[in-house]
């Protein structure tokens, strides 16, 4: 009996560090998302944006769109405009475009940065690809529109941003999905 005391303190013990280690992992992602706020890092740019602005239509600043592809990525993808000038608190848009070469279905992820880096928290997406992966079937070609609005509080000194996208191939981590083929005709 002296050996099922210490046992069932052990299982109670270990029982208790999995609850622990479940409770952590979920108090990881808001954490990293505050982290990321409060940083300007790694594309949390204040995707929740719902506040409105008045325009500051005194005020111009150029963003710049950039667009890369990981190593492994081979599909097309570039924005449809190198770069607008907006008014902060001005609701802008851009279009993205992404072409599947291939003769296989492919699913990407699109990760998202901004430059300088004290600006990100003044960068607000109201909509952006980045927020979903994208499949393309064999030879698709999409457009992909993000939407944004610099904040009217972007410090003076700042009249240059870089949107900044790199795409990632993540097909081999992904079930493979079939889209549903349109019927052609009645």
């Amino acid at each position: 009996m002296s050996t099922q005391r210490p046992n069932s303190r052990l299982v109670t013990r270990l029982l208790m560090l999995v609850v622990a280690m479940f409770a952590f992992g979920f108090a990881l992602v808001p954490l990293y998302d505050v982290m990321c706020k409060a940083l300007g890092i790694n594309g949390k740019t204040g995707d929740q944006y719902t506040q409105t602005q008045q325009i500051d239509e005194s005020r111009q600043v150029r963003v710049q769109f950039l667009a890369t592809n990981n190593a492994d990525m081979v599909w097309g993808f570039y924005p449809e405009a190198q770069e607008i000038v907006v008014h902060p608190g001005a609701v802008s848009e851009m279009l993205f475009v992404a072409q599947n070469p291939t003769d296989k279905a492919m699913t990407a992820q699109a990760i998202p940065s901004i430059a300088p880096g004290e600006a990100a928290a003044y960068f607000h997406k109201t909509e952006c690809f980045c927020f979903t992966q994208q499949m393309l079937q064999p030879g698709e070609r999409i457009e992909m529109p993000v939407r944004f609005i610099v904040d009217r509080d972007l410090p003076s000194d700042v009249k240059h941003l870089t949107l900044a996208y790199t795409l990632f191939d993540i097909t081999a981590r992904m079930p493979p999905v079939v889209r549903p083929v349109a019927a052609n005709g009645g």
